[in-house]
């Protein structure tokens, strides 16, 4: 038994001893439970952006007037005793108080829900034409819908809305967070490896960037933008102002973890080998630190998908015909609005859940990636 155990023993310190970087990292954040889930909520979320418009049920740009501030409706999915999904059509009933229409469900109206079924053009994955949905209905009225959000006040179906603007403010953030990756690392690099007057000029750019107020930059910067852009330019423009604020951080990481070192033997024999200062950044310095980058960038994450968020609910960032979850928070501006429809508000439920599951995630990534943890 004991000879065994000393075995057992010696593969355990084998495998510690053989793994790599990444792998000890791995084993390290598996112990994290927290950040375990708050990947998997990270995942779920990116899913529904990439399939968005599968999941939507109606167009999310189609309005209609009579169904203004229809309340969320349920899905039932059973029927005396059997799996048979159904909605209730909707009929129009009269406030006996303010004499406005509202629309109510009818029960005497069993609507199925079929899968997959024919509903709005549009492509997936961008390249691929297509008019399936997860889910619609057969048999409906005009006025009929799957409303599990309810409607806004042009009558748009904010369950559908929902899920596009989902990979709206989800991209945007990512593609900020990788431009601003690539600013952070190759200036952050470029200041550490070389030094000198070098890294003198840029810390005081990164200095004066810092010291700039955020929301006045942004404002600033966001009322430049010309009315006459498309969704596309103003997409793209939003995208490269949050990166121009948010590679500082990264860059001064980076900066730091490189004047560690460039003294190092296998720098100094890279550089002796002839092998250039990009390569040398990238091929030979950066992998020595990547889990503190992966780190540093789900914790920056969270913050570029708040400042476009903010961004657009201050009117500043993206503009309609373009969705986001600040532009779906826009109408919650209204007091009066929020009182007889506080359903618009379901529009911040993804915005804490996706903060919250990648703030536990970056610490979690960055308990794992500490060597001392």
């Amino acid at each position: 038994m004991a000879v065994a155990a000393i075995e057992t023993i010696d593969r355990v310190e084998d495998r510690f001893a053989q793994a790599t970087q990444l792998q000890l990292t791995w084993w390290r954040f598996k112990r994290h439970k927290l950040a375990l889930i708050s990947l998997f909520v990270v995942a779920l979320f990116y899913l529904i952006a990439i399939f968005a418009d599968l999941l939507a049920f109606a167009d999310p740009h189609a309005t209609d007037a009579k169904r203004s501030y229809i309340p969320p409706q349920g899905i039932h999915f059973f029927d005396n005793g059997k799996f048979q999904p159904f909605i209730y059509g909707l009929k129009g009933v009269r406030d006996p108080k303010t004499f406005k229409l509202a629309y109510a469900p009818d029960p005497s109206r069993k609507l199925p829900v079929t899968f997959f079924a024919h509903g709005y053009a549009y492509n997936l994955f961008g390249v691929i034409p297509t008019d399936r949905h997860l889910l619609g209905f057969e048999g409906g009225q005009p006025i009929d819908g799957i409303f599990l959000l309810g409607t806004d006040q042009l009558g748009r179906d904010l369950y559908s809305r929902l899920m596009v603007a989902t990979r709206i403010s989800l991209f945007i953030g990512l593609a900020g967070v990788s431009l601003s990756l690539l600013l952070g690392v190759l200036l952050g690099g470029v200041s550490g490896l070389y030094g000198g007057w070098i890294d003198t000029l840029l810390q005081r750019l990164i200095e004066i960037v810092r010291s700039i107020p955020t929301i006045p930059l942004w404002m600033g910067l966001a009322a430049a933008l010309p009315n006459t852009w498309s969704v596309t330019q103003v997409y793209f423009a939003i995208t490269v102002i949050i990166s121009l604020v948010g590679w500082t951080e990264l860059a001064r990481v980076v900066r730091g973890r490189f004047l560690a070192l460039r003294e190092e033997d296998f720098v100094i024999a890279a550089e002796l080998a002839g092998a250039s200062q990009l390569r040398i950044i990238f091929r030979h310095m950066l992998p020595s630190f990547a889990s503190h980058v992966i780190a540093a960038v789900s914790l920056a994450l969270p913050a570029m998908i708040v400042s476009e968020t903010s961004l657009s609910y201050l009117g500043l960032g993206l503009r309609p015909p373009a969705i986001s979850w600040g532009i779906l928070l826009q109408d919650t501006q209204n007091v009066q609005v929020l009182a007889g429809a506080p359903w618009l508000l379901t529009a911040a439920i993804p915005v804490i859940m996706v903060i919250l599951a990648f703030n536990f995630l970056g610490d979690g990534l960055r308990d794992a990636a500490d060597p001392y943890g």
